[in-house]
Formats: structure tokens, C-alpha cells, sequence
């Protein structure tokens, strides 16, 4: 692809370094941003400049935002007692999008992958091991997406919580083997939430 401007092309080449987007859709977006009001790509620029330096991370769960604390958390009307582990914010957005879950969250960021390089120790799993030990929790949810690294990372932290008396569940397998959370449809998520089963029983399944 042979570029009139050295500009251009690199505003394309960082645009196309986005997941899911070629070099042909970066020139198109970036086409679109040069036929908008300087304003809105002022604004476009500042809005990803606050995300990389305003952003934080929820002390208690590793959501991401704006305060040390997350809006979840804080709510006093969440069951407390109950902690959903996921994989990233996707995920909370998913459950959340269902109206039917009203406990708290734990997200890992990310799941166990040997082939990607991840392991236990570049997850969020030592702080909730030791919210865990803390006590006060009743119920642990494990809503992570039915895949092979997810259900890795299930068991590895269901092996962590030897000797802590607390129980463990899953999400109901009306999520697809094999089917990422974000994707599943709201009432599909909800029902399985719902539904879900104690996690010994997933292991025997498997």
C-alpha cells in the first residue's frame, strides 16, 4: 500500500496495530477522522490519552476504574457474600447487561494459557485467595468462558481453596463448549447464572 503522506501512513499503521483491523479498514477510519471537525478528533485523542493515564483498577476486584474503588463494590446493595470470577471487564459487562446477578466480582485478567506465555502468577489469583481466607464470603462462582485455558484455570484455583470452607460453583453449560461469555446472549448468560451447578459436579463431567 503506497502512501502520499508520511503522516498518513503512519496514523494507519498505528490504527491497523488495533485487534481485528487491517491496513485497508485503518485507512478508512483514519480517512473518516480527516473529513470530521478537527474538534471531534481533539477530542477523540483526548479521551484515549485520559484512558491510558486517568484509568485505575478497582482495589477489591481488578475492575477497571475511575476511583480506588469500583461503582460495584461500593454499591451497598450488593450481596457481599458472593464473589464471580472472570476473566476482564467484558465479562462484568456481560453479567451485569442480565440484571440477574447482584453479588460481587473478582476479575483474574486473563485466564492460564502455557502456549501464550501465562501463568498462575500473572493473574489476579494470590488477592483472592487471601480474600478468600479473610472470610465473610459464603459462595465463589466460576463464570469463566467453557474453553480449555478457561476450565484450566478453574480447577487451578478450585485446588487453591483446600482447607477454606466456602462454596463453589459454576455457570450453567447453557454457555456453548467452547463460547467466549461476552458473546453469549443475555437471557442464554442469565438462565445460567441462574441455573448454575456446584463446581465438583463440572469436574465429574469432565
Amino acid at each position: 500500500m503506497e502512501f502520499s503522506s508520511k503522516f498518513l501512513e503512519n496514523a494507519v499503521y498505528e490504527v491497523s496495530q488495533l485487534p481485528g483491523i487491517g491496513k485497508r479498514t485503518a485507512l478508512r477510519l483514519v480517512l473518516h477522522l480527516l473529513k470530521q471537525p478537527e474538534r471531534q478528533t481533539e477530542e477523540l485523542t483526548t479521551a484515549l490519552t485520559n484512558l491510558r493515564t486517568q484509568i485505575s483498577y478497582c482495589n477489591n476486584c481488578h475492575n477497571i476504574s475511575d476511583t480506588e474503588i469500583c461503582e460495584i463494590c461500593a454499591n451497598p446493595k450488593r450481596n457481599k457474600s458472593i464473589i464471580c470470577i472472570v476473566e476482564d471487564i467484558r465479562d462484568v459487562m456481560a453479567i451485569e447487561s442480565t440484571s440477574q446477578y447482584q453479588g460481587l466480582y473478582h476479575v483474574l485478567g486473563g485466564k492460564i494459557s502455557p502456549m501464550e506465555g501465562v501463568g498462575p502468577q500473572d493473574l489476579n489469583i494470590s488477592s483472592l485467595v487471601q480474600k478468600l481466607k479473610a472470610g465473610g464470603i459464603e459462595e465463589l462462582i466460576f463464570a469463566l468462558s467453557s474453553t480449555m485455558e478457561g476450565d484450566t484455570t478453574n480447577f487451578y484455583i478450585y485446588k487453591q481453596l483446600e482447607g477454606i470452607e466456602i462454596k463453589t460453583s459454576t455457570i450453567a453449560r447453557g454457555i456453548s463448549v467452547g463460547d467466549e461469555l461476552e458473546y453469549a446472549d443475555e437471557v442464554t448468560l442469565g438462565r445460567s447464572i441462574l441455573n448454575r451447578v456446584p463446581f465438583e459436579n463440572s469436574i465429574k463431567a469432565n
